[in-house]
């Protein structure tokens, strides 16, 4: 099955970019959305506020793509000339566009603000754009058929481009192109590295038809499995990949929490809130994370009663009932101290469940014995405790991240009794 491959190019203008004054999250929302109809972004440029520099980007980006999408430099100021560039760059002059015109004065006029040349020339374009209407500001987009090829230009301001490039852009594209069908589907992990989960689904993997692809995207504690197809018939792809996927739950069922933007607390709050059960929270080296991500998400007060943080061994004996004798002989940081600290908050605050984590994150505290990251997490339940011990390494916030994920993996799989 082959597709004639559509490919976008995207450049940004702006020394605030290139200087690191503020961070370009428009290529990467952009690439999502022309993901999602089947376009493929080939190259992501940043450049300056040189017209030397976008001219260079643009004659650099027809090569080897066929749209081209900017943003930034379409201001009132004088650092923004990408307009007059874009003029110079397709030999056009700037004229009025009235109804740009009428609506940045009724912005001007509904503010009580003066209307002054600096503001009537955002209704200046080239004389052979096309006006991608901006409803969420004053500057325009701009939209020029060239030789075949599409040069899509928009405003650098994340929300005033948004509104341009999903109401204007997309549309257009759609009536320019002939894109393919596109599914994408997203399938969480966790408690599983990205080298043994490509390990055990190797077989699966080799197995995919060409026109259905697979990214993996790994995070702290994490990988997501994205499956890409292309095709002709939406029904029929998406039955495709719905087998694919469910091949999939039988090899690493295990390790699968959720889909799509699943995280890893909403899904062990939907199985607490589905079975009426609550949980409770005791800890020491996560220091409130495991509860800061239970309580992210809306409604978690149904079934999530409270935590202690227990981060001193005073704590853990007056708050939680752990035996001197326990950390004399064991340390804070071992199996019997963490399930008992389980144990005792899970009766404390009369919970159906509770999590407890007790570890060493760093940068000191490590000995031979327990080196640094090494963590034990115990869940508890009215008729078990149980009890792991892992080396997170010594990265201390992804010690914290990732043992806050894998506690509510444990307390995941006790739930569905993996």
């Amino acid at each position: 099955m082959k597709f004639n491959k559509i490919k976008a190019e995207i450049i940004t203008i702006g020394d605030e970019i290139l200087i690191g004054q503020i961070i370009d999250t428009n290529s990467s929302w952009i690439g999502q959305e022309l993901s999602k109809i089947g376009v493929s972004v080939v190259h992501r440029t940043s450049v300056s506020d040189s017209e030397q520099d976008i001219v260079d980007a643009l004659n650099a980006a027809k090569d080897r793509a066929d749209i081209i999408i900017l943003t930034g430099g379409l201001g009132s100021t004088k650092d923004d000339i990408t307009k007059l560039t874009l003029c110079n760059y397709f030999n056009s002059s700037l004229v009025i566009n009235e109804k740009v015109l009428e609506w940045v004065t009724k912005i001007f006029s509904n503010r009580k603000l003066p209307m002054i040349d600096t503001n009537k020339n955002q209704a200046m374009v080239p004389e052979i754009c096309e006006v991608l209407f901006n409803k969420s500001g004053t500057a325009p987009g701009m939209w020029f058929d060239v030789d075949d090829k599409i040069y899509i230009s928009m405003p650098g301001v994340p929300f005033e481009m948004k509104t341009i490039f999903t109401e204007e852009a997309i549309p257009k594209l759609k009536q320019k192109f002939s894109f393919p069908v596109i599914i994408h589907r997203t399938i969480q992990t966790t408690s599983i590295g990205e080298s043994f989960l490509a390990k055990k689904i190797e077989d699966w993997e080799n197995d995919l038809p060409s026109h259905i692809k697979l990214a993996y995207l790994p995070s702290v504690g994490q990988v997501r499995l994205r499956l890409s197809g292309l095709g002709e018939d939406h029904d029929k792809l998406n039955e495709e990949i719905k087998i694919i996927i469910t091949a999939l739950y039988h090899i690493i069922g295990e390790y699968i929490f959720g889909v799509e933007d699943d995280t890893l607390q909403k899904s062990v709050g939907e199985l607490l809130h589905k079975k009426n059960k609550t949980l409770s929270t005791a800890e020491s080296c996560t220091g409130g994370y495991i509860s800061h991500l239970i309580t992210s998400v809306p409604g978690s007060s149904s079934y999530y009663i409270g935590s202690i943080i227990s981060y001193s061994n005073e704590i853990k004996t007056h708050e939680l009932n752990v035996d001197e004798n326990i950390l004399n002989t064991h340390g804070a940081v071992s199996k019997e101290c963490v399930s008992k600290m389980a144990e005792q908050i899970r009766i404390k605050f009369n919970t159906d469940y509770a999590i407890a984590t007790s570890g060493i994150a760093g940068p000191d505290g490590g000995t031979l014995d327990k080196p640094l990251g090494t963590v034990w997490i115990a869940v508890s339940s009215k008729t078990e405790t149980f009890a792991r011990i892992y080396n997170m390494g010594d990265n201390r916030e992804r010690t914290i991240q990732r043992t806050a994920l894998e506690g509510l993996d444990l307390l995941r799989r006790m739930l569905l009794e993996i």
